[in-house]
């Protein structure tokens, strides 16, 4: 007849199936930014692309 185990041998047996289920659970879901990167810098490169561009007398040429 098979004998149950000890407290000890339990408390590895429980170790074990906690440790697997912690190693083969999914990554958790980070938190995600509320502007993607490629986003931001898009309108990194569009605010600064509305300055003046001044000639070489000080005088405004065009906006861009």
């Amino acid at each position: 007849m098979a004998r149950s185990p000890s407290e000890d041998e339990a408390a590895a047996i429980a170790a074990a199936i906690e440790r697997f289920v912690a190693e083969t659970a999914p990554a958790p879901a980070g938190q995600a930014e509320a502007v993607s990167p490629w986003q931001r810098a898009a309108l990194i490169e569009g605010i600064s692309a509305k300055g003046t561009v001044e000639d070489s007398e000080g005088g405004a040429r065009w906006l861009s």
